[in-house]
């Protein structure tokens, strides 16, 4: 096995729209030392199919199943008890590796010996002709974390570097995950928050890419969890995976990123939010997100 293998564990349910797109992009990659583990969390669509067939014509392809859905985070860990490469990324079913993606992040960790390496990403967004999708670009809080490019930091030294917690913009070394047992959070939303600040406190030193990753698919009319924030419980989920990476944090004395994360909490995340409060029919919904910002940090 090459010292540059890395396996992408591919998650599913009900993507058939958008999955033949995932894998073809990883068809294209530039870095040829690749192998996927297609997780089909119990879909009733064609992305059970779809996965199928990709499996069956390609070895790089393993499937698994799950009899009944268990949610994304449990979807990972099944894959990741089946990686044997010495790194290991992921992508979502509905969305897309950029071709030089894992080339970029697999060659800046042999160089660097750190943990994982972190790169950019930007949102693939419904276009006008109603039909097709187009990425964006990088917004402020992606760059402010990965751009410049850093090459052995750490979180003390790049706090900023908190604001990216999403599982799919990383590639690891296996072994740093097997080391401190790493898995995702099960039976929640939001499943990269608590995880993504985990890996940050717990890696020797980490690096950041400013090449864009990953084009985060936006769907059209709804439907991926980051566009169901009007619902209480899923507000709830979310102000609690949010609460839950700040204090591991915290508990790491990572006090700089604290404050990191508390800014961008502030910015990014509460103003759409208290947007949605003030005309939301349940007032839970609004005692819930005050009490939630009387706990953030100043």
């Amino acid at each position: 096995m090459s010292s540059r293998a890395v396996t992408v564990i591919v998650p599913g349910f009900d993507v058939a729209e958008y999955a033949l797109e995932a894998l073809d992009s990883l068809r294209a990659q530039t870095h040829d030392e690749w192998t996927a583990v297609l997780v089909d969390d119990a879909s009733t669509d064609d992305t059970r199919e779809i996965f199928a067939d990709a499996a069956a014509a390609d070895p790089r392809f393993r499937l698994v199943r799950h009899d009944v859905q268990r949610g994304l985070g449990a979807a990972r860990n099944s894959g990741l008890a089946l990686v044997q490469t010495p790194y290991l990324g992921f992508l979502d079913a509905d969305d897309r590796l950029t071709p030089t993606a894992l080339e970029r992040l697999t060659t800046t960790l042999s160089g660097s010996g750190s943990d994982f390496a972190v790169g950019a990403y930007v949102r693939l967004r419904p276009d006008a002709t109603g039909t097709g999708y187009t990425p964006s670009t990088v917004q402020p809080w992606v760059a402010a974390a990965t751009d410049p490019a850093r090459i052995a930091t750490d979180i003390a030294a790049h706090p900023v570097a908190s604001g990216n917690i999403v599982a799919w913009s990383k590639v690891s070394r296996t072994a740093f995950w097997h080391a401190h047992e790493l898995r995702f959070p099960e039976g929640r939303y939001y499943e990269d928050q608590i995880l993504a600040q985990r890996m940050y406190t717990l890696a020797r030193t980490f690096d950041v890419i400013p090449d864009v990753i990953v084009e985060w698919r936006e769907r059209r009319g709804g439907g991926s969890i980051t566009q169901r924030l009007s619902e209480v419980d899923v507000l709830r989920d979310y102000l609690e995976a949010l609460g839950e990476g700040v204090a591991v944090l915290r508990s790491a004395g990572a006090d700089e990123a604290v404050r990191a994360r508390g800014a961008l909490i502030r910015r990014l995340d509460l103003p759409p939010l208290l947007r949605i409060a003030e005309t939301h029919p349940d007032p839970a919904y609004r005692i819930a997100l005050q009490a939630f910002v009387e706990t953030l940090p100043a």
